[in-house]
């Protein structure tokens, strides 16, 4: 429980842990990762995750798509809320965007 604290009182509010069911767009949620607002369930999005790292090394999609030799539909697709890129794949975009990739299991 949270203490919130008006002019008059003090009181106590319940935490909701509730969980998004519509996907956030691409820049709401680069604003909120930065500013540190995301819940637990949305930091660390796949497709968002690639997108960001593409944008951080300064490759556009038909740019990617040729360094990884498939198609610039292939990494809209992979940079989306909904997409489920294996390990192997995400090595090798991230070696293509000149960065490293942690996978950690706590």
């Amino acid at each position: 429980m949270k203490n919130y604290q008006s002019r008059q009182s003090t009181y106590k509010l319940p935490e909701l842990n509730l969980i998004r069911k519509r996907p956030r767009d691409y820049f709401e949620w680069k604003t909120l990762r930065q500013w540190d607002r995301l819940s637990s369930s949305e930091r660390y999005v796949p497709g968002y995750m690639l997108r960001l790292a593409r944008e951080k090394a300064g490759l556009t999609q038909k740019q990617l798509a040729n360094e990884l030799e498939i198609t610039q539909q292939a990494v809209a697709q992979a940079e989306r809320w909904t997409s489920n890129p294996t390990i192997n794949f995400m090595k090798r975009w991230a070696v293509a965007c000149e960065m490293r990739i942690k996978v950690e299991m706590v």
